[in-house]
């Protein structure tokens, strides 16, 4: 693959990596001059790197142990630091000076900033509060709310008294959100009066009310006057049964230091959820311990991210990204938040915020760059992007055009960091690199620490074809399990039965002969015509230039015992899909991939399923062409858009 980006020799010797490569070497006088071989030392050598790890990032502890993993007789049971004691949230708030530790946009031309010292006073009151309200270590406290800096505050001051965090953004339905909390048994809910987006004034104050009125555990609901803030108007919430505003929950608390409990490393601090569109979400617990050395490890390491970097990842509540980029406190970053469209009120929104503030990491999701390119914008031109390092794409894969817009249309002088790994590890398995090139449409490297590798049908590791991605050895942010899940019956299930023993993914991938990654889809979405397998990533690649085509969906049909591609289209607004266009959307697929991609069948359908987190859901196409059953539509933002695909096939 051709070199996009390559980083200048001043730079390398600049970045976090380089000197943590120097630590290494030092302490155990060896040769780790390349990421490749540090990569090869962190497996062979595990508990020498997550030790030297633990100790170059200064991790905060009452107690790290001499142990650093304790084997088990599977991968999950494995423990590591078993020993170690510490407080999730003191090492998020290591500072406590004047300088901004988040800094807040709305789409509605709100704005704010808070101080280190403001974020820990804060963070002390709301934990106060909290221990008076009876809260315990291991209890739930869960959220629903925009990407505030409330949001972060309610987050460390659950942390802080061992409680577990679980947080939901407030564009979800009813059912999805009780979906969620339901199984968790929350004692405390932080919610909102409501949010902004794309120019709407959404009030969910009704939908809360009947939301508590399901969460029988409750013994508090907590409300964050968002709307009312930003309108300077008076909020009644009387209509919510047991809320309180939060100044007047934390009112009688002084600003005082916190004496943070430490507790051990695999406590749970948060409970993440699967996108549950085939079910109700999995309910996966993470630990504090693994969460916060595995977050810092990517910051620092993976993403060059140093002291008083401006950190900034479009997201929500609703997506592990939020929590990720919560963990960039540890690294004395300042949190850039942004609630609202990423195109309201101009198309420009968050380019005039990289530029406006100086941000130096851009994180965002695929979907966005390719939307970027749709609306023809030119950054490059329009705007002074000189602090942007980095810039971060995930959700779904990067085509090599939208590494080509990047470079071309962004920002020439940047680290394009693909990564990929998901809730089910609250991180990433494949991920960027400061110290090396960027290559078209490639994921620079595997984390450190993280025995990743690509295995085809017989559990062989294979270099440039297309197989399983899988890990075979334990790392820290492995899940601690799922929520009540008896003898980890699920848990097994869902990483462990396609290679007994081995984690599997769930992601069609290659690794590359230069050390890269390449991510083709989901493994359970693959198309098999034929029984050749195909990643749908190959077919999105050639599809997604046309100018005529704004989105798309492949999904494979049983079809007279084989199985054949469907492909629905999204087309621009005053355009029909007629014989022409078909026949120049099939010559684009067989002449850019190959014949058999070519779909026996193309539909044109004024909208795609989405999960909320921005995910196209191949699964959830797939289960209505066929007739079944979609069991949890509310994991979709647009649930609505399932009956085109119903009328399609009818036809």
């Amino acid at each position: 693959m051709a070199i996009l980006w390559q980083p200048s020799s001043q730079h390398i010797k600049q970045t976090n990596l380089t000197a943590f490569q120097h630590h290494v070497a030092d302490r155990y006088s060896i040769d780790v001059a390349s990421l490749e071989k540090l990569h090869r030392w962190s497996i062979k050598e595990s508990e020498k790197f997550w030790g030297s790890l633990w100790d170059f990032c200064e991790v905060i502890a009452t107690d790290r142990g001499d142990r650093v993993i304790e084997p088990g007789q599977h991968l999950i049971d494995t423990r590591f630091f078993p020993d170690a004691r510490l407080n999730f949230a003191e090492n998020l708030l290591r500072r406590r000076d004047e300088t901004d530790a988040i800094i807040f946009r709305s789409e509605s031309g709100y704005q704010s900033r808070t101080s280190w010292q403001q974020l820990y006073n804060n963070v002390s009151r709301w934990s106060q509060a909290f221990i008076k309200n009876g809260i315990q270590p291991g209890d739930r406290i869960v959220a629903c709310l925009p990407n505030i800096p409330a949001s972060v505050s309610g987050a460390l001051a659950t942390a802080t008294v061992g409680a577990t965090w679980s947080s939901c953004s407030p564009d979800f339905g009813e059912q999805g959100i009780l979906d969620r909390f339901q199984q968790i048994a929350p004692k405390i809910l932080i919610t909102c009066d409501g949010y902004y987006y794309n120019g709407k004034r959404i009030d969910i104050r009704e939908k809360i009310a009947a939301i508590t009125r399901q969460l029988p555990s409750l013994e508090a609901v907590i409300i964050v006057p968002h709307l009312a803030t930003i309108e300077g108007k008076s909020i009644d919430i009387s209509s919510i049964p047991q809320a309180i505003l939060l100044e007047d929950y934390i009112v009688e608390f002084n600003e005082i230091d916190i004496n943070f409990t430490s507790f051990p490393f695999n406590h749970p601090l948060y409970i993440m959820f699967s996108s549950g569109t085939t079910g109700l979400p999995k309910c996966i617990v993470h630990g504090a311990g693994g969460t916060l050395l595995q977050h810092v490890k990517e910051h620092r390491l993976h993403c060059d991210i140093k002291p008083d970097d401006k950190v900034f990842f479009f997201t929500t509540c609703g997506w592990m990204m939020w929590n990720w980029l919560v963990s960039a406190l540890a690294s004395e970053a300042t949190l850039m938040l942004y609630d609202g469209s990423p195109f309201y009120p101009e198309d420009s929104v968050l380019i005039d915020y990289l530029a406006s503030e100086g941000i130096s990491f851009f994180g965002t999701s695929a979907k966005y760059i390719q939307a970027m390119e749709k609306k023809a914008m030119v950054p490059i031109k329009t705007h002074d992007l000189s602090t942007l390092r980095t810039i971060a794409s995930t959700g779904s894969p990067l085509l090599p055009e939208g590494f080509d817009y990047v470079y071309q249309n962004i920002k020439q002088d940047v680290c394009l960091s693909s990564i990929s790994g998901g809730t089910d590890i609250i991180s990433c398995f494949v991920l960027g690199n400061p110290n090396a090139p960027v290559r078209r449409g490639e994921i620079q490297c595997k984390g450190l620490g993280m025995a990743v590798d690509v295995w085809n049908e017989e559990g062989q590791s294979v270099i440039d074809t297309k197989g399983e991605l899988v890990c075979t050895q334990s790392f820290p942010s492995m899940p601690v399990g799922f929520w009540d899940d008896k003898n980890n019956e699920r848990y097994l299930a869902a990483y462990f039965q396609r290679f007994p023993g081995i984690w599997a993914h769930g992601d069609f991938a290659e690794q590359t002969s230069t050390g890269g990654y390449i991510i083709y889809g989901r493994s359970d979405a693959v198309l098999n015509p034929g029984g050749v397998r195909i990643g749908t990533a190959e077919i999105y690649r050639q599809v997604d230039g046309m100018n005529e085509l704004l989105e798309s969906v492949a999904v494979a049909q049983e079809w007279e015992g084989d199985t054949r591609i469907l492909l629905f289209v999204v087309l621009k607004p005053e355009l029909i899909l007629d014989d022409k266009l078909i026949d120049r959307i099939k010559n684009q697929i067989k002449q850019g991939a190959s014949p058999r991609h070519v779909p026996a069948l193309i539909y044109q359908v004024p909208d795609i399923p989405r999960t909320r987190s921005g995910k196209i859901t191949e699964i959830a196409v797939r289960e209505v062409i066929h007739g079944r059953e979609i069991k949890n539509s509310e994991a979709l933002v647009n649930p609505e858009s399932l009956g085109f695909f119903k009328v399609c096939i009818q036809k």
